[in-house]
């Protein structure tokens, strides 16, 4: 079993710069060891993701050895038209006639009455019947209950993307497993986004990686918690943001999905987990593009966390933090505008974060 997809978001860096090479080779690999589905969206990496997906997969590999899937940013659309226009856009970044599957993008409360305003599902339909997206569908950040009455009204979709992963399985925020049974009950496949939250289940405290060692003591901390996703039976794809051979290696692996005794184990671990964590953040960067004070949210907050488990490391951790504020806005600089929690799939209280981060790092003589 393997429902491995690329998600071209966490894309290898040579500095600030997108390293091509790096991504070449690994985007290769992935095809080469059976891989097929990649998925981006207009917004990622301020368009770059789309980009480099016409640099280094469609001009580089026939147009049936893979399937791509993107996204509509329906949010900063302001007609039907505009949907189109951004449509186009997409099509030249990525160098391709059609997409395998075409979504709205972060549908909530907010998002979901902007595609309502502007028939952003009957775009979904015509871009079908046009042969332009052989399946559509959307991404999703809310409650169960919303996704049930979207559903309701759209059951011409195809997919869903949620974001799965065992840490958020039982989540009152992120309602993992309420967003994949009202899936089920609608008989929707799953498409599954952060199944190793960010990178936060590849590097858990030592006492959950030996309960996790119970399930296979030779397999890594993100290998299982890809397991855990691919393991869901309406789970069609797994996404991952890959950056690394070594990460193409170990994704790819072909694996048994868990038994019900594995995944309670794994349950097992998340108090742990969470008990070592002080912002439960997914480094997505929703939040940056609209902070007024260009204020490095999702980096202050991995330094925060590494800082909360290692408090007398702060000798080593205030000046990365310091070295960040040269080119960012430092924590206390926060105005409270909120922008970047309305922002925040995880739907966490930034500013309260932000002024324990300005206390823990800003210390006066």
């Amino acid at each position: 079993m393997n429902k491995l997809g690329f998600g071209y978001l966490r894309l290898p860096k040579n500095g600030d710069e997108l390293d091509y090479d790096t991504l070449n080779l690994i985007t290769d690999a992935y095809i080469e060891k059976g891989g097929r589905y990649f998925d981006t969206a207009f917004s990622y990496l301020g368009g770059k993701s789309e980009e480099s997906i016409g640099r280094c997969l469609s001009s580089r590999h026939p147009r049936d050895s893979y399937m791509l899937a993107t996204k509509l940013a329906g949010y900063d659309v302001k007609s039907y038209e505009g949907c189109w226009r951004q449509f186009e856009t997409q099509r030249t970044r990525c160098g391709v006639e059609y997409f395998d599957v075409y979504m709205l993008h972060w549908l909530n409360k907010k998002n979901y009455d902007l595609a309502e305003k502007y028939n952003e599902f009957a775009f979904l339909q015509e871009l079908k019947e046009k042969g332009l997206a052989k399946k559509t569908g959307f991404s999703y950040h809310d409650t169960a209950d919303l996704l049930d009455e979207i559903l309701t009204k759209h059951p011409e979709v195809d997919y869903v993307l949620l974001q799965i992963n065992y840490l958020d399985w039982e989540s009152d925020a992120i309602q993992s497993r309420l967003c994949y049974e009202t899936c089920v009950k609608h008989g929707k496949k799953v498409i599954v986004m952060e199944p190793v939250k960010g990178g936060r289940l590849a590097d858990i405290p030592q006492e959950a990686r030996d309960i996790l060692a119970e399930i296979d003591a030779d397999a890594s901390p993100a290998q299982l918690a890809i397991r855990f996703a691919q393991s869901l039976e309406n789970v069609e794809i797994v996404l991952s943001g890959m950056n690394s051979m070594q990460q193409i290696e170990e994704n790819l692996a072909d694996v048994q999905p868990l038994t019900a005794e594995e995944m309670a184990v794994m349950q097992k671990a998340v108090a742990v987990i969470k008990g070592a964590t002080a912002v439960d953040c997914t480094a997505c960067g929703y939040c940056l593009k609209h902070c007024p004070k260009n204020i490095a949210i999702p980096e202050y907050f991995k330094l925060y966390n590494e800082y909360m488990r290692n408090p007398a490391d702060d000798w080593k951790i205030t000046p990365v933090y310091d070295n960040f504020t040269l080119k960012s806005g430092k924590a206390s600089d926060c105005i409270s505008c909120r922008r970047c929690e309305n922002n925040c799939p995880q739907k966490l209280p930034i500013t309260q974060h932000l002024k324990s981060i300005a206390q823990a790092f800003e210390k006066t003589e």
